[in-house]
């Protein structure tokens, strides 16, 4: 896994994200009795009501852990309807419980780099914006010549295939926005006071990032050009006292495609200090990008640039996600010890379930309202975009990022990391929201 500087973006380190010292919490022991289901599926759906029980005790649990804590400023939105038009920028993780297994797990076939390859690369047009990694706030990628904060930029992305198994990706660049986010939570900007894409000399712009993607063993590709990138391992461990200045930092990178010629990346940069114990996220940058042609066009000004600037974009928000959804996965697990493996070492699984998302039972926060050491570990972004950086209750640490469109389809790519470090499984996933009556589920 490649490091990359960020000397692009000043000023972009934060406080601490408290999140979670829990990163070695442990399961409560304890047996868990599940509802018999009466289907031929019947295995898969005990499993399914073990993991929401527990999950459901997990709640009641951290529930009774908030009564007790202090004051402070922040404004709680509990369980009473949540207003769509109520501006919320970061909120713990949203409730997630499987209705019902409509396929149970079965093996996929391995997608082919070739293929892979073919749908990444190309010449992207795009927009970027950095993210406070505690608040959700927008904040500069850079400074113009007046000294004056911006909080947009432009991106050309040429990515081209270096030799069988690598691919180069050459990133440019040019930052713009003075003024910063659009006003109203839920009316998107017109962007007329920004400059266009194309009034940018391009020949002349810098290079945000310039580098070469191969076949690591932490690379989990799909052959619509979607990927999961991260290391195969975080260190974990005995945390040694004179060594308190070593604090490794991975990037943690997620692509989502729509319709082959759209797509979003979100970029987590994470430090592991002290054994792995304390988990700070210290950037989190998105992209969202639009194929415009093949490599062989230098600079191309034709067609047309739909893409707003993330400044003036509706941001997802939970009313979005809530609700019943009929969920397509794809699982990759990785095969220890063999990552050195040339060939892919996963091994793909897909399940189809329906499931129920609904609202935290802790606090949802908008602007100025977050307490210190609240539990925050999703981010409402811009474009519908979503990012998350959770320890679980039974210590799996999960880096995630979502994608929803009006259209009722929310994509999902996310990894999960053991006690031990290792990386467990990623995952990506089409979520279509339920659009029918419960009579007709029952009928089928």
């Amino acid at each position: 896994m490649h490091l990359h500087s960020l000397t692009s973006f000043t000023n972009l380190l934060l406080p601490p994200l408290h999140l979670r010292p829990q990163f070695r919490q442990q399961l409560p022991n304890g047996a868990v009795r599940a509802r018999k289901k009466e289907n031929v599926w019947s295995v898969d759906n005990d499993l399914a009501e073990q993991k929401a029980e527990r999950k459901s005790r997990g709640r009641r649990r951290r529930t009774e852990r908030g009564k007790g804590r202090g004051g402070g400023k922040g404004r709680r939105v509990g369980k009473r309807k949540l207003d769509p038009d109520s501006r919320i920028l970061v909120s713990s993780s949203m409730l997630m419980e499987v209705e019902t297994v409509l396929q149970t797990q079965e093996p996929v076939i391995i997608p082919s780099w070739s293929t892979f390859t073919s749908s990444l690369t190309g010449l992207w047009k795009g927009v970027g914006a950095v993210f406070s990694p505690f608040t959700a706030e927008l904040e500069a990628v850079s400074v113009n010549s007046q000294r004056e904060n911006l909080y947009d930029c432009y991106t050309l992305s040429r990515i081209e295939k270096a030799a069988e198994d690598q691919v180069k990706r050459r990133v440019n660049w040019a930052a713009l926005n003075a003024v910063g986010e659009a006003g109203g939570f839920g009316v998107e900007g017109d962007g007329a006071a920004l400059r266009g894409f194309e009034e940018f000399e391009w020949e002349k712009s810098e290079v945000l990032e310039e580098e070469v993607m191969d076949r690591d063993p932490g690379l989990v590709y799909f052959e619509d050009g979607s990927y999961s990138r991260g290391p195969v391992q975080i260190p974990v461990g005995e945390y040694d006292e004179r060594k308190y200045f070593l604090a490794p930092t991975f990037k943690f990178e997620q692509c989502l495609v729509k319709g082959c010629h759209k797509r979003l990346r979100i970029v987590h940069t994470i430090e592991f200090s002290e054994g792995g114990a304390n988990i700070q996220v210290i950037r989190v940058a998105v992209y969202e990008e639009q194929w415009v042609g093949p490599t062989s066009l230098d600079f191309p000004d034709e067609g047309n640039f739909e893409i707003k600037p993330l400044s003036q974009r509706k941001r997802a928000h939970p009313s979005d996600l809530t609700g019943s959804w009929k969920v397509f996965e794809i699982s990759a697990t990785p095969l220890f010890p063999s990552s050195q493996m040339t060939d892919s070492p996963f091994v793909y699984i897909c399940t189809e379930t329906l499931k129920r998302r609904s609202l935290p039972d802790s606090s949802l926060f908008g602007e100025e309202e977050l307490n210190d050491g609240e539990d925050v570990s999703m981010m409402w972004l811009p474009g519908g975009a979503t990012g998350f950086v959770e320890v679980k209750e039974d210590g799996v640490l999960c880096v995630g990022a979502g994608w929803y469109g009006e259209e009722g389809v929310n994509l999902v790519m996310e990894r999960d990391y053991g006690m031990d470090g290792k990386l467990i499984e990623a995952r990506w996933k089409s979520e279509v929201k339920r659009r029918w009556n419960e009579s007709e589920v029952e009928s089928v």
